[in-house]
């Protein structure tokens, strides 16, 4: 199982690089459980949260999908190969302007309580 979690997560490493996706041999039920989370996770302020193990157990659930730890294991590091590429600083597409990431005004009062209420 060691192998398959090496070659699934080089294969979403390579795929979030722009390669074109290479699945190992009998990897895809893996591949599609991920997809289907990924696109099911939950949004924060910031940005995407992680798959959380109880929407793992909630998916195979429902899809009767029968998921081992060591499944879960793979999912979760896929996961966080996913996170860390989503929130990696990477520059804009040419031609998009951009706000920086800290404001140069000082915080007010006023700005205060709107914010905080």
């Amino acid at each position: 199982m060691d192998r398959l979690r090496k070659q699934l997560t080089r294969a979403l490493d390579d795929h979030l690089a722009g390669e074109p996706l290479r699945l190992p041999e009998g990897a895809a039920v893996l591949w599609n459980a991920f997809t289907a989370l990924s696109h099911a996770r939950t949004l924060g302020p910031v940005g995407p949260n992680p798959i959380q193990h109880s929407e793992i157990e909630a998916w195979a659930r429902l899809m009767r999908m029968p998921l081992e730890s060591r499944h879960v294991a793979i999912l979760a590091e896929m996961d966080r190969i996913w996170m860390r590429d989503a929130y990696s600083k990477k520059p804009a597409p040419e031609g998009v302007k951009t706000l920086p990431a800290r404001s140069t005004q000082a915080i007010t009062p006023g700005l205060f309580d709107l914010v905080v209420g």
